[in-house]
């Protein structure tokens, strides 16, 4: 049965009258979390790609609403993943705004705060991580399962539920040639502008897209799933990505390839389909946004705002967010392993990205001998046939340096894109006497 009130005032019931767990509704929705490990927009159909094959996400695009502008609040996994957990950008975080860094067990999260109001919370793969539990128990993202299958057989009849499934799909390492062999036309890949077009690195990317795929399809059979109990018009889906693609100025980057992710999110009890929310979103936004469908209080702490208003009506969304980096993998030459700390705002005609230590490499040093704890050259971003390449053949010509240099050489402390003239984020304007007043940009 359909509600009658619209989920926002339903969660404001809830709250007037108490926000215990006896005062909320009998039929609160279920939440079924998907999250991938490194995936960029706009790598799926439903962003109008031509190549890549997303029918599952897409479905979730057209019966939901599909969000053109959605950035994680850092482009590494720990920071990301703890931000969503936490509803908060990850320089609140502690040690939790590094990758491996422990997530300080005082900051409330939004699947304890569900499991404390009845909800059955659990996850599978790849939950909060990579990192070291410290003062917590279990891990935030909730009880481990080994499937989604698992977890529901384990589910109380009428539960609600909020599940966490962490693929590591499009994560490296490859196999190499799985796209091609899977039919992928590396012609018709458009390639990102600051990667060299050549054959290696059109496979590469082939590669990326077959594991997305495959994504898409466990995606598929988790909605089928829902669809054969019954429950699937009472499940909140969403369906996005820790950060972005896992190749040179994207994941570990500000840069829209490191930041910016596909996000769809159905919900077909309470949200229209067929919507396109242009605004700018934060995964921040996630965590209020569940408590709030659940009819729970949402803490303080949280810096992210519920999208129930951007998915049920036309409400405006932000004209600015904001994101950035302490340290990825540790792969400067300070004691500390150091790391490539940075700020950025995004606005719908600029980028702004403030570097707070230009003296280092922002992709990790190149020299393998003096790397601190994790030995490999430009080690910030991931190995495979694209940087190896990249690497490798930076002299062949002008634009194969230019296109090095943008990935791995040093940066000015700040950096500075217009993006009515260029999209792609490659001409840094920061120095342009004519861009003054936009460099102070808040």
């Amino acid at each position: 049965m359909k509600r009658l009130l619209p989920p926002v005032l339903l969660a404001a019931l809830c709250l007037f009258s108490g926000a215990g767990t006896a005062s909320l509704p009998a039929d609160r929705p279920n939440i079924l979390f998907v999250l991938a490990d490194d995936w960029s927009w706009p790598h799926a159909g439903a962003y109008g790609d031509p190549v890549i094959r997303t029918p599952h996400f897409d479905r979730v695009a057209r019966e939901g609403v599909l969000f053109e502008q959605a950035y994680v609040s850092s482009p590494s996994c720990t920071p990301s993943r703890a931000s969503i957990l936490t509803g908060q950008h990850f320089w609140r975080l502690g040690p939790g705004a590094n990758l491996y860094g422990p997530l300080p067990a005082e900051q409330p999260t939004y699947t304890a705060l569900l499991e404390q109001a009845g909800y059955q919370v659990g996850y599978t793969r790849k939950g909060w991580a990579p990192g070291e539990l410290g003062e917590r128990t279990a891990n935030p993202a909730g009880a481990s399962y080994a499937s989604f299958d698992a977890f529901l057989a384990a589910r109380a009849e009428g539960r609600p539920f909020c599940f966490w499934f962490g693929t590591t799909d499009p994560h490296r390492p490859y196999d190499e040639g799985a796209g091609a062999e899977a039919g992928i036309p590396l012609d018709a890949i458009r390639l990102p502008a600051a990667f060299p077009d050549i054959p290696e690195v059109r496979g590469d990317v082939a590669d990326y897209f077959f594991e997305v795929q495959r994504l898409d399809r466990e995606l598929g059979d988790m909605l089928a799933r829902l669809e054969a109990m019954g429950e699937l018009e009472r499940t909140i889906v969403v369906v996005t990505g820790d950060n972005g693609m896992p190749f040179p100025r994207a994941k570990s980057h500000v840069y829209d390839p490191g930041v910016r992710v596909p996000l769809a999110i159905r919900w077909a009890e309470a949200v229209p389909a067929g919507r396109v929310v242009h605004g700018f979103v934060s995964l921040t936004d996630l965590a209020p946004t569940f408590l709030e469908a659940a009819g729970l209080a949402v803490p303080e702490v949280m810096t992210g705002t519920s999208l129930l208003p951007a998915l049920t009506t036309a409400a405006p969304a932000r004209e600015r967010v904001f994101f950035g980096k302490e340290r990825h993998v540790p792969s400067q030459e300070s004691p500390d392993g150091g790391g490539y700390p940075m700020r950025a705002v995004r606005t719908a005609d600029y980028l702004y990205i403030r570097n707070f230590a230009p003296e280092r490499y922002p992709s990790g040093t190149p020299n393998y001998e003096r790397a601190f704890i994790y030995p490999a050259w430009y080690a910030d971003t991931d190995a495979g046939p694209t940087k190896h390449y990249m690497v490798e053949h930076r002299y062949d010509s002008p634009l194969h340096e230019r296109l090095f240099e943008l990935a791995f050489a040093r940066r000015p402390a700040e950096e500075l894109y217009d993006l009515r003239k260029d999209p792609d984020q490659l001409h840094n304007v920061a120095a342009d006497p004519a861009y003054a007043v936009i460099c102070g940009i808040s």
